[in-house]
């Protein structure tokens, strides 16, 4: 049986949402091991002169735990 654990992370990107999850499991990734999935809890963005400048995601990340 496998115990799992879930954090919630915070991340950015200036290019979309999917680049900001894949920023947040990069930098999870530095600190925790054996990440197995990553749920999009929330997305939001930053608009400037009529034109999104920054993607947002909350997102919670599930890994093992040894």
């Amino acid at each position: 049986m496998a115990v799992l654990k879930v954090i919630e992370v915070l991340s950015n990107s200036n290019v979309s949402w999917e680049d900001a999850a894949r920023n947040a499991v990069k930098h999870a990734g530095k600190s925790v091991k054996n990440i197995r999935s990553v749920y999009i809890e929330d997305q939001s963005a930053i608009v400037n002169d009529n034109d999104i400048t920054e993607f947002r995601v909350n997102v919670k990340i599930t890994f093992e735990v040894n």
